[in-house]
């Protein structure tokens, strides 16, 4: 019996020291991982701030580039009037949007981060060629794939201007 009970001892200090340097290896590897992909909260809100700010300014101007570079490919939107559009479609109504749009301009945008994916939340003020106005209200979903941030989602509603708010 003795000799069952000194190998078992032996089995389980051998296994609780592997066991114990396989934790610090993981461990060890987590935090590697975690400062092998800095992110830079700063710049990450800069990029996502000025590419909402391309991406309004693109409705009026017809540049669809933007919305190339930043949608990603499976991208799926909700319209004001809740009909869903993806990236292909986006792209063609961002490059019609010139002949309806003669301004659209980004009033604000609030950025949550939460690790690789950030909520952005804003408004913009529009006027469409027949002297309409109005705002668009928005919530985008940014995903970071790879290194690089896109949005996966997006909801618009279309809003009234609110009225004293002076025109630029």
């Amino acid at each position: 019996m003795s000799m069952k009970h000194s190998k078992r001892s032996a089995w389980s200090r051998s296994t609780t020291s592997k066991i114990g340097i396989l934790a610090v290896a993981a461990f060890s590897c987590l935090l590697l991982c975690q400062c092998a992909k800095p992110s830079d909260e700063k710049a990450d809100e800069l990029y996502i701030r000025d590419s909402e700010r391309q991406w309004a300014e693109s409705v009026a101007s017809g540049d669809a580039s933007v919305v190339e570079r930043i949608l990603a490919n499976d991208f799926i939107g909700v319209d004001p009037h809740g009909q869903l559009y993806d990236k292909t479609k986006m792209i063609s109504d961002t490059r019609e949007g010139a002949k309806f749009f003669a301004s659209n301009r980004l009033n604000e945008v609030k950025i949550r981060f939460y690790g690789d994916t950030a909520v952005a939340q804003g408004s913009e003020s529009w006027e469409r060629r027949t002297g309409e106005r109005g705002r668009f209200v928005w919530t985008d979903t940014w995903l970071r794939r790879d290194g690089r941030w896109e949005i996966v989602a997006a909801e618009d509603l279309t809003v009234p201007e609110p009225r004293g708010v002076p025109q630029q």
